[in-house]
């Protein structure tokens, strides 16, 4: 389990990008669409990452299917994705330690320019 940030850290720790790196860990700023068509990664939309899911929005269940579905796209392990805040919220926040692997949207770094 990562570290949490000290409590005087801000909560968008991405500033005006969707993702920031903290070390090795990949802070990702997710907009979850759950009960999607199909499991995708969209585009980013302002400084969130818009990410959808089949799975409906019920007890959490959606952010856990999108968990299991960005673990191999990162190269990681699904313990090592922790959802800092909205388990059951569109509006997350992901921890990805040390992603082996990138999707192609984080082919550029983040430069606060990312809608």
């Amino acid at each position: 389990m990562a570290t949490p940030p000290p409590r005087n850290a801000p909560r968008n720790f991405t500033g005006d990008a969707f993702f920031a790196w903290d070390g090795d860990v990949l802070v990702v700023n997710i907009l979850g669409k759950p009960a999607a068509a199909k499991d995708a990664i969209g585009k980013p939309k302002g400084t969130q990452l818009k990410v959808s899911v089949t799975a409906a929005p019920k007890d959490g269940k959606a952010t856990d299917h999108m968990v299991r579905f960005l673990a191999p796209l990162f190269g990681v392990a699904v313990a090592d994705i922790e959802v800092v805040f909205g388990r059951e919220s569109f509006h997350k926040q992901l921890r990805i330690k040390a992603p082996a692997k990138l999707p192609d949207v984080f082919a550029s770094p983040p430069d606060g320019d990312n809608r």
